[in-house]
């Protein structure tokens, strides 16, 4: 297993920085805030091709694998993008699996930017899809409820919920009736199987997503210690903030590989694909609240001050991955995955 770039994927990354750094500033993101999404970010991210390259070329896609998103993944988080990348992927992926009519037809809507489809990662509780993903945004939520996925209507349905992350995340309530007044897409086992499978490509994405804005963190919280002095030396030098700025940075580094192998391991090894994920979700989303805070806590009060980026950080550390749950969840998946393959 080499998870080292290609020469290909280096051009990727290299051209997904650049997008980022010129549509993703510092100045964008706090623009976007408080509703989270930024048009124009999306609009050109659509115009790469983010939503082809997810699917395969038999539903209308390129077929890039699931590490060639990963890789976009991190440079979306490094520029805390504003904009539901990675559950508009995921969902892509979804309706693809899912196959039939419905399904087809929305995912070509998708991939043309007719419509922003997102997917909720719970089931709906008394009616309402809770924190859904950029329900805020969407156009279509996909959801599994029971063995049926369904999709509904998110426009004219939502009560955005306000964040730490002013994240695009809403509840999205659904009509009246046993399907929630949602079309069926599929049901049965295939359909549960598939929504599955995109929860595992969510989970490996944010944590590629976490990875990237862990990194960036740590660079920023390295570089305010290198210039900041106290009693005549950079305050960097001092072992309590040196020891802890390692740590992170120890972290981040596993959190970057775990999250990469878990990506990899969806086309290479599907029988870990589902364990890796999860786990790679937990740890990335403590790498990423252990990087930003360290990062933010050493720039004493200023770390707190909206003009300084590190609080964006911060702030999305914590929300991305309350998308899903708290790492434990992460981790309970990840050990229910490995046991139901019969290992201890």
């Amino acid at each position: 297993m080499d998870l080292n770039p290609t020469d290909e994927q280096h051009q990727l990354i290299d051209a997904y920085a650049a997008l980022y750094a010129k549509e993703s500033t510092g100045e964008r993101v706090r623009a976007a805030e408080p509703g989270g999404f930024d048009p124009a970010l999306w609009g050109r991210l659509v115009e790469t091709g983010v939503l082809e390259m997810a699917v395969g070329e038999s539903s209308g896609g390129w077929g890039a694998s699931l590490l060639d998103l990963g890789l976009v993944a991190e440079q979306h988080g490094r520029h805390l993008g504003s904009a539901p990348l990675v559950e508009a992927q995921a969902a892509a992926r979804l309706l693809a699996r899912a196959g039939g009519d419905g399904a087809r037809a929305l995912l070509a809507r998708a991939l043309s930017g007719e419509e922003l489809v997102t997917l909720a990662l719970h089931a709906p509780r008394g009616g309402t899809l809770r924190l859904v993903p950029g329900g805020a945004v969407a156009d279509r939520v996909v959801f599994l409820d029971g063995d049926r996925l369904l999709q509904t209507a998110a426009r004219g349905s939502v009560t955005p919920a306000a964040n730490l992350g002013a994240l695009p995340v809403a509840d999205v309530a659904l009509g009246g009736g046993p399907g929630g007044g949602a079309e069926e897409l599929c049901s049965g086992p295939e359909a549960a199987a598939a929504f599955e499978s995109a929860l595992d490509d969510w989970l490996a994405l944010m944590a590629g997503a976490l990875s990237g804005l862990a990194g960036r963190a740590l660079e920023i919280g390295v570089e305010y210690v290198k210039e900041r002095h106290a009693f005549g030396v950079p305050i960097g030098s001092f072992q309590a903030l040196a020891h802890g700025l390692a740590d992170a940075a120890t972290a981040v580094d596993g959190s970057l590989l775990l999250s990469r192998e878990a990506a990899w391991a969806a086309a290479e090894e599907p029988g870990r694909a589902r364990e890796l994920a999860a786990a790679a979700f937990g740890f990335a989303a403590e790498a990423a609240r252990q990087a930003s805070y360290r990062s933010l806590h050493y720039h004493g009060g200023y770390g707190f001050m909206m003009e300084y980026d590190i609080q964006l950080y911060y702030r999305r550390a914590k929300a991305w991955p309350a998308q899903f749950g708290e790492p434990d969840l992460a981790y309970a998946r990840a050990a229910a995955a490995r046991l139901s393959r019969g290992e201890g």
